[in-house]
């Protein structure tokens, strides 16, 4: 009678692990999963070893905006990357001209508010990469992205804009260290015309 019993309940501690690993699994792949910010081009927004929850759920019926920082696979053509994603910002939707003029960017025609921009004793210019363009027409299904820190980014002003479908999701929630807990601040760019 004392083996019953006992088999019976490692029977339901398996189960219950079974059912938690299935749960964890289904919620990391298809809802919310965590990263860790390893780069330093989203200074000062985000810092190097902060955690945040990566929203993959939403995306499917609310896409992606001007302003939103998203995590996504780098282009295959980039080698520096060591399979580690990218956190950048969006800046440019499909349809939507961005050009780099006199150390700022412009969507449609109009110079966008970037209060977000990592700055220290001065404000750092937006410009482009060496010998990289200043101005792109950002393709249908793709986004252009840039990081806060502007003088230390690979982002599209070096790899052009990328697939929507590298995009893993959206950061919303910094959760490490306890004492930046705290949603991630989206920027609106009201005086920006959508893509004609």
């Amino acid at each position: 009678m004392t083996k019953r019993p006992a088999l019976g309940c490692l029977f339901e501690v398996v189960e219950t692990l079974v059912l938690t690993v299935v749960i964890f699994l289904g919620i990391q792949t298809f809802v919310a999963q965590p990263y860790k910010v390893q780069q330093t081009s989203m200074e000062k927004t985000l810092e190097p070893d902060q955690y945040v929850l990566v929203d993959k759920l939403t995306p499917r019926w609310a896409p992606y905006g001007r302003g939103d920082i998203v995590v996504f696979e780098p282009p295959a053509t980039w080698a520096g990357a060591n399979g580690v994603p990218f956190i950048k910002r969006v800046i440019g939707l499909p349809g939507d001209h961005v050009q780099l003029k006199d150390g700022r960017v412009y969507v449609n025609g109009t110079a966008l508010d970037e209060p977000y921009i990592f700055t220290d004793d001065h404000s750092q210019a937006t410009d482009p990469t060496g010998g990289g363009p200043s101005e792109w027409l950002v393709p249908a299904g793709e986004l252009l992205v840039m990081g806060d820190h502007r003088n230390d980014s690979s982002d599209s002003r070096t790899f052009g804009p990328i697939d929507i479908s590298q995009v893993i999701g959206r950061a919303w929630l910094r959760y490490w260290p306890v004492d930046t807990f705290g949603a991630l601040q989206h920027p609106l760019y009201p005086a920006i015309s959508p893509a004609p």
